[in-house]
């Protein structure tokens, strides 16, 4: 027998704050307990023997004395070194059990080896050769619930046993069974100490405690007897090798990643309802950037019909100038100008008016529009049928017309044909269709006007009777700047005209102020999405808060089977973030459902979903659940093991 004691109590006292004052709980104990001893502390319930006992397994402190163990001052370690000797020296065997109720028998005892980082295969081997040991082999795979009262402590057993500690502290461990269940138990730990392991009992049964080799009696806070109970030699434990660690770099995060997927699993609804809020923030992010740009593109396209690149010159100082009537300077022959500019890719004139179209029996409404040979590559239309204007039919004022679709389907709707080479009545005119064009610009009078296109030079002599156009369209070269363009068309009309009688509408400017105003209306939108982002994040930092409160029980047991207040910390915020990631996946998700269902009922616009966005997204989520998961993940780790352990 070793004659050092293993245990060495000196003037060890406990007082707790109550009040403005204190109340104290152990008074100037003494104690010192060898190896392989089997001790029982009795006493009557508030006479202080649990307190003994948690500060004996490391999980309180003394207020005054001092406590060695194995020679070593316990006063002078920190958390982390506490935390390991419990893990390596100690075994814990509690009254209620405090097994997990989301693990199974099994992965209830193999939790001390996890905080020792021991690889998978080893310990869920040893764990279960435990349990077989005691009786179990038949219930691994049995959660708490399913185990009576005498097969959950044979389970806590065994998880005191898992890292072969040297030292099993039982508080009360048959006072929750039945009599033949508690005989089974007391069986146990007379095997255990036969084995050579100290065995420390707390205990105000007599019947239990005469189990002990020894008693010690304890009355307010003071040890009033300590007596041999049963005469021998104390069993001498040969050393055996401790459990190897085993386990890879990196595995302690991938436990702490699978302890929470499993905390997760077992409070589905609590789970969902913390990420609810994550998820319906990250939908409207996703959702709202998705419209943003469906509409901005839709607006592009749209400015694009107006002509790509354009700058349209109109006489006067401004549309609606009284005096742009009476200005004649504006002609074909600065389109023939301007079109010899470099920056310039093509120049038309334009003039309009309105007139009744008639072929056979059908007549209608119409403007007819004099273009150059240019106008459709200029306003980026298209001819479907038939040809343009050549610049003989312009230079001869050929009675030739371009109509649109519109006017086809009304004119022509009888035929099979498109109307191209047949001759209508338009006003005072006969003209003949050359061909068919899908106007990308409908302008002012929308999709449904009609619209017939001659040549400038015919509109001009056949219907206005003058000289002067009322616009000018230029397409500016696509790697020409549209502002510089705008400038220099400026002064090159000015010099030519001998003074500004003219306006310049600029298409980029009028996509640009738009584009500008819908992403100003994007950004405020996103603004409100991300507050809910940021509200759904408080949510998560609320509801965890509440989670820690709810699982102070399980916390207190991973402190006292070995868990650095650093696992702790680790488990907790890996559930906050992968809470907040998997409400970031399902928004974005509920996302593109919306996006799909926008898509089919919608005729205005399509969204236009962004990866970058959704990347975005999802990375937001995993720095809410950091950021506010900190909190939480930072209150469960600084529990007090003792306290933690009293809520259960």
């Amino acid at each position: 027998m070793d004659d050092q004691p293993i245990i060495r109590l000196s003037g060890i006292g406990r007082s707790y704050p109550s009040g403005e004052g204190s109340l104290t709980v152990l008074r100037d104990v003494d104690l010192s307990i060898r190896p392989g001893e089997f001790v029982a502390i009795m006493g009557a319930s508030g006479s202080g023997k649990t307190t003994l006992m948690n500060i004996l397994g490391c999980l309180d402190r003394p207020s005054t004395g001092s406590y060695r163990f194995a020679g070593q001052d316990i006063g002078g370690l920190d958390s982390a070194q506490l935390a390991a000797l419990r893990r390596e020296r100690f075994g814990f065997i509690f009254q209620r059990y405090h097994l997990l109720p989301e693990l199974t028998a099994l992965g209830n005892v193999e939790i001390p080896a996890i905080y020792r980082g021991e690889a998978a295969s080893d310990r869920r081997a040893r764990a279960a050769r435990l349990l077989d040991r005691l009786g179990m082999g038949a219930r691994l795979g049995h959660r708490p619930a399913a185990l009576s009262g005498g097969q959950q402590q044979r389970v806590s057993i065994a998880r005191a046993l898992m890292n072969d500690a040297s030292v099993i502290l039982a508080d009360e461990p048959t006072g929750a069974l039945d009599s033949q269940s508690g005989e089974d138990v007391l069986s146990i730990l007379s095997e255990l100490n036969a084995d050579g392991r100290t065995i420390i009992i707390v205990t105000h049964d007599p019947k239990v405690a005469a189990r002990a080799r020894r008693i010690i009696e304890i009355s307010d806070g003071r040890i009033i007897a300590d007596r041999q109970n049963q005469p021998g030699t104390v069993p001498v434990r040969r050393d055996k090798a401790a459990p190897g660690a085993s386990a890879l770099p990196g595995s302690a995060f991938w436990e702490a990643l699978r302890m929470a997927l499993v905390s997760m699993r077992a409070h589905k609804l609590r789970s969902f309802l913390t990420m609810l809020g994550i998820i319906i923030g990250i939908a409207s992010v996703v959702s709202v950037v998705a419209l943003g740009e469906g509409s901005r593109q839709q607006v592009l396209a749209n400015i694009s019909s107006l002509g790509t690149n354009t700058l349209e010159v109109f006489p006067g100082r401004d549309f609606g100038d009284m005096r742009s009537g009476r200005i004649k300077t504006l002609v074909a022959s600065d389109a023939e100008a301007l079109a010899r500019l470099p920056f310039v890719a093509a120049a038309t004139p334009g003039m309009a008016t309105a007139a009744t179209v008639r072929f056979g029996g059908t007549e209608a409404n119409a403007q007819i529009s004099g273009v150059g040979g240019d106008y459709f590559a200029v306003t980026g239309s298209t001819i479907i049928a038939g040809r343009g204007f050549s610049p003989t039919a312009i230079a001869r004022m050929a009675q030739e017309t371009v109509i649109d679709t519109n006017t086809r389907d009304s004119l022509f709707a009888d035929r099979t044909d498109s109307g191209v080479g047949q001759v209508i009545h338009a006003g005072n005119a006969l003209l003949r269709v050359v061909g068919v064009a899908e106007i990308a610009s409908r302008g002012p009078g929308g999709s449904q006007s009609l619209r017939l296109y001659a040549p400038y030079t015919t509109v001009q002599a056949r219907y206005l009777g003058t000289g002067t156009l009322s616009s000018l369209t230029l397409r500016i070269a696509d790697d020409a700047d549209m502002g510089a363009a705008q400038s220099a068309v400026t002064e090159f009309l000015t010099q030519r005209h001998g003074t500004q009688d003219f306006f310049i509408v600029n298409t980029d400017e009028i996509r640009q102020t738009i584009t500008s105003t819908t992403g100003a209306l994007t950004l405020l939108v996103s603004a409100i999405a991300v507050i809910s982002l940021v509200v759904g994040g408080i949510g998560v930092m609320n509801i965890m808060l509440v989670s820690v409160t709810e699982r102070v029980s399980e916390i207190g047991l991973r402190m006292a089977v070995g868990a650095r207040r650093s696992d702790i910390l680790q488990q907790f915020l890996i559930e906050a973030v992968l809470v907040c990631m998997i409400g970031g996946v399902l928004g974005i998700a509920a996302a593109l459902g919306f996006g799909l269902l926008f898509d089919r009922f919608s005729t205005s616009f399509s969204m236009i979903q962004s990866p970058g966005a959704m990347v975005a997204a999802l990375v937001s989520s995993t720095l809410i659940g950091i950021t506010f998961g900190f909190l939480p993940a930072r209150s469960a780790s600084r529990l007090d093991p003792v306290a933690a352990l009293s809520k259960g």
